[in-house]
């Protein structure tokens, strides 16, 4: 992997060039280039005795999205905040007209409730992460998943629920920058979630959880919200330095 990713950064390198770029001994380079070679990766240019990877290189790429790209970049800031705050964290991605939970903190918080988080999928409009997604997605976006959701849960608009017609709620998650959840869903626990951006795309949603009774909503708004929103914009930038390389 170190010698198809130097050939892969360069346009074009020979198997001395690599040798010294990767400190792999040069008998060594011949050998895995050759094996790349046979497997389609990388070809060898007879007049200039460069190697350059070829089109099937591309393919070890192409599962890669970017809800990979921001899981990776979140995870590490995901466990700094959770030990800060201690209250358990999810990182959240829309998926089929759902809320999938990627990743978690349950684990490590000595306040969670849950366990097992991880792949469980979640209602969009009753959940702060589904709200966070609406709230900030573009406009046409927003308008091609509510038709969606009306279709799939035979809604009619206004959409009013348990907590507050929606488009309140999604009006006050764009004032207070992040969407959240006070009644309704899991009612022991109440939440607050902020967008991780790609451009003006909401590629996830990072969701603080707390116990109603220990916080009241407030309370947590003015202790939280401002190191939420802080945390996810580190991930937006993170991730837009790797979509840029």
């Amino acid at each position: 992997m170190q010698v198809l990713q130097a050939v892969n950064q360069r346009n074009g390198l020979k198997a001395a060039e690599i040798a010294v770029d990767t400190s792999i001994p040069r008998p060594t380079v011949y050998r895995l280039l050759e094996t790349l070679e046979g497997l389609g990766f990388v070809s060898r240019d007879h007049s200039s005795e460069k190697w350059r990877p070829t089109l099937q290189a591309k393919s070890l790429s192409s599962g890669f999205r970017d809800k990979d790209w921001v899981t990776q970049s979140a995870v590490p800031e995901m466990v700094r905040l959770g030990r800060e705050i201690l209250w358990p964290l999810d990182l959240v991605t829309f998926n089929d007209h759902q809320m999938e939970i990627r990743e978690s903190t349950h684990n490590i918080s000595p306040y969670s409730i849950d366990h097992g988080m991880v792949g469980l999928k979640l209602p969009v409009l009753d959940t702060s992460g589904g709200r966070t997604y609406l709230a900030f997605s573009p406009d046409k976006e927003r308008e091609r998943t509510l038709a969606g959701l009306e279709a799939q849960l035979g809604l009619k608009r206004p959409i009013v629920l348990q907590d507050g017609p929606l488009d309140y709620i999604l009006a006050q998650a764009r004032d207070l920058g992040v969407g959240y959840r006070k009644e309704g869903f899991r009612s022991a626990t109440k939440s607050m979630s902020a967008p991780i951006l790609s451009g003006d795309r909401v590629v996830a949603c990072l969701t603080i959880i707390w116990t109603a009774s220990a916080l009241s909503f407030d309370n947590a708004i003015e202790l939280y919200r401002s190191r939420l929103l802080k945390t996810t914009q580190r991930i937006s930038r993170a991730l837009a330095e790797h979509t840029c390389q």
